[in-house]
Parts: structure tokens; sequence; C-alpha cells
């Protein structure tokens, strides 16, 4: 089936022919399985016209909840911007290497009081 044609259905109709180029293509690779198919093209024609089928539905449902988008926000200037991202870059590579054995000295402390708490509930038990 032409694009120009499934453009025209009406979606009751669309979903129509959907389940009957599915069915369609069920029975060729039945066919197929069976050694009964001489015309091996009819496999790709029918998943083509699924394709377009399926292709026009999505198109419809983008139409009907497509939300407009708004301009995106102008750029700084490369010279101003690369100066305060090198600075993050720089201070976070400073943050990160003082506190990580603090981080590190937390985490045993938790992890030590999670093992406290389960070996206490085993107890009462």
């Amino acid at each position: 089936m032409d694009i120009d044609k499934v453009r025209n259905l009406t979606d009751t109709e669309l979903m129509t022919e959907l389940v009957t180029e599915r069915r369609a293509l069920y029975d060729l690779r039945f066919q197929l399985a069976t050694r009964q198919l001489t015309d091996h093209s009819q496999l790709s024609q029918t998943r083509r016209s699924i394709a377009r089928l399926l292709t026009v539905m999505t198109e419809r449902s983008l139409d009907e909840t497509m939300v407009p988008r708004t301009a995106p926000a102008p750029r700084a200037t490369r010279g101003a911007s690369v100066k305060p991202a090198a600075r993050a870059r720089a201070a976070k590579k400073d943050g990160a290497a003082k506190s990580a054995p603090a981080g590190t000295a937390a985490a045993k402390r938790s992890t030590s009081a999670k093992t406290a708490a389960v070996a206490a509930k085993g107890d009462e038990e």
C-alpha cells in the first residue's frame, strides 16, 4: 500500500489494515517454513506495508501530543565561560581530594554501626 493511500485512511481503518497486514505476514512466514512460498518478495513488501502503517499512526500521535518548544537561551561567549568552568573543575578536584579520607572513615563508621545493630538484634531474639 502506498504511503499517500495510508495517510488518507481514518484511525479505525489504519488499525484494521494493520491487523490484516500482520495476519498476512504471519501466513507468509508459515508458508515459508513449510516451503509453500514461491514469491519471497512478499515478505519484505508486507513488512514495509506494516512499517508505513505504524509510521502514520506514530505521526498522528505525535501531532496530538506535540508541545511547542521554546527557543534555547543564548550561550555565553567562549572567553567569558572558560575561566569560571576551569575554576569549578579545580575546586572540585581539590575538594574531592581533601574530603575523600573523611568520607571513607565515615563510611567505615556507618558500616560498623550497622553491623553492631544487626548483632544486637540477633542477641535479642
